[in-house]
């Protein structure tokens, strides 16, 4: 049935249904809701990344695999006491990997969507983090201002006018404030940029996902707001991310 239904990976995802079925009655109706094109993620409730399971509910952004970069370059950057921020945190995923491979790292996380707020509490609880609820730094404490090591940021970057031809999987299901980053795909970029100098720490970075073609305008954004850029990229994950180091 998945196969009819134009599933690439039908026999891999058929494998993954049946795990996740508790009963016959629940597998027909998860087939029945990918047949109909809700992501796999939503449907059996989780989604795999950089190996680790992340719970994703319905309607929220499901991490992808080429944000796996943006982590790998991250790693290396949090040690133990460090204070992790995880903004545009989706499902928390971001966050919740980074700090789950640091002992005494310390987690805190935000979105504007109730849903994915929601979401990112239960993954972000069990590595003793917070999330909050609004509009990038603006529901934080007071007391992370000049203290944060390693800030992480999936930020949405699609240009208005092309979400349009996103996969519907993705523009259908997931919510438009998480893939939609305004006429050029870089408006919540600038805005991340312009305020990130007076929450990190002296020598504290920041990592935002942009696609290729952005990376020299959103390069450009961080070093007009004090921040040294560079740009690293993975041709096997299709991926890039731009670094900013605060003085």
């Amino acid at each position: 049935m998945l196969r009819a239904a134009g599933c690439v990976f039908a026999e891999d995802e058929a494998q993954l249904l049946i795990s996740a079925a508790r009963a016959p009655g629940d597998l027909a109706a998860m087939v029945d809701r990918r047949i109909v094109g809700l992501p796999l993620e939503h449907v059996i409730g989780w989604a795999e990344f950089c190996g680790r399971r992340v719970w994703v509910d319905p309607g929220v952004f499901v991490p992808r695999r080429r944000t796996e970069l943006l982590v790998q370059q991250a790693a290396g950057m949090v040690g133990p006491g460090s204070v992790v921020l995880d903004l545009c945190c989706g499902s928390g995923a971001l966050g919740a990997v980074l700090v789950a491979a640091q002992d005494g790292a310390e987690l805190h996380a935000a979105d504007i969507d109730p849903a994915a707020v929601r979401c990112a509490r239960r993954n972000v609880a069990a590595v003793g983090g917070q999330v909050y609820e609004g509009d990038l730094f603006e529901p934080l404490p007071a007391a992370l201002r000049g203290h944060v090591d390693v800030l992480v940021a999936n930020v949405p970057y699609v240009p208005t006018e092309e979400v349009g031809l996103l996969p519907p999987e993705a523009r259908l299901h997931e919510a438009l404030v998480a893939l939609d980053g305004g006429a050029d795909g870089l408006d919540v970029l600038r805005r991340l940029a312009a305020a990130a100098p007076q929450w990190l720490a002296p020598g504290g970075h920041v990592l935002v996902e942009t696609s290729e073609r952005q990376a020299p305008h959103a390069a450009a954004a961080f070093a007009r707001n004090g921040l040294a850029p560079r740009v690293a990229s993975s041709d096997e994950l299709n991926a890039t991310v731009i670094i900013g180091t605060s003085a």
